[in-house]
């Protein structure tokens, strides 16, 4: 195939194509696929979204679902492959990272800097020193933005002014906003939608060939940047007017309505 690591060759073929009406549908995780607030995944269910890909794989009947996700590289590493996603790029930690799984290759947005990635580690600093004696810790494995965690979600809520004081005090250029129970200080310069860009120029597929789900306001950008968009029952309603459907079900078994909408059926 031509491709180098990392990059797509002009004129490459692209390197998915069903004979459906989608070649990839791009997935947020927490609330669609497992449960935020944690528990056992749902390996059962997965393991009918992997029997999903297989067949996509070898039937080329129906798009391969991968991961668009907020969640460190490693967490959704192990989730794609759960879902048996061995050939297309993953986007994590909100558009920081692609993994692409045919040469195992961990792919940092190249407009992040050295003075970016000091600024993450400043503001892990200031989070340790000014929150952390009120229990609020900083989720593990994530190397290019801060994701805080407090059992009470109603107290790190009240966290979000001093945490956009603290970037605009010291200059940091961080995106704060909010899932069901973290805080995420994001890059500005990266995003979703600047993921699945990437993601697309990697692997030649169209965006107009590509559908979304999501559960959150995260993923507008999801839904900005694909062609069909689809939430679980249990969305925020921010998105129900971007959403082309609505599934009756939640989470993972919401995923699985949506994938069976697009068709061929979900096995």
């Amino acid at each position: 195939m031509l491709r180098r690591r990392g990059r797509r060759l002009p004129g490459m073929q692209p390197r998915f194509r069903s004979t459906s009406r989608f070649d990839a549908v791009l997935c947020d995780v927490d609330g669609c696929l497992v449960d935020e607030a944690g528990g056992p995944l749902p390996l059962e269910k997965l393991g009918r979204i992997a029997a999903h890909n297989r067949l996509a794989l070898d039937a080329e009947d129906r798009p391969i679902v991968t991961l668009c996700t907020g969640r460190p590289e490693p967490f959704a590493e192990c989730l794609a492959r759960v879902i048996g996603n061995p050939l297309l790029p993953i986007v994590c930690e909100n558009g920081a990272w692609l993994h692409d799984p045919t040469d195992n290759a961990y792919l940092l947005d190249p407009a992040v800097t050295a003075e970016d990635l000091a600024a993450v580690a400043a503001l892990e600093g200031w989070v340790r020193r000014e929150l952390g004696s009120a229990g609020v810790s900083i989720q593990p494995g994530k190397t290019a933005s801060v994701s805080l965690y407090h059992p009470d979600a109603e107290l790190l809520e009240a966290f979000k002014p001093r945490l956009r004081d603290a970037a605009d005090g010291h200059g940091w250029p961080f995106r704060v906003s909010g899932t069901w129970s973290y805080i995420n200080c994001d890059l500005r310069k990266v995003s979703k939608a600047t993921g699945i860009a990437r993601l697309l120029a990697l692997t030649g597929i169209e965006a107009a060939r590509c559908a979304g789900i999501g559960d959150t306001a995260h993923d507008l950008q999801i839904a900005e940047s694909v062609a069909w968009f689809g939430v679980p029952h249990n969305r925020d309603p921010i998105l129900d007017d971007a959403a082309d459907r609505i599934a009756a079900a939640p989470g993972v078994d919401g995923v699985i309505e949506l994938l069976a909408h697009l068709g061929p059926p979900v096995p």
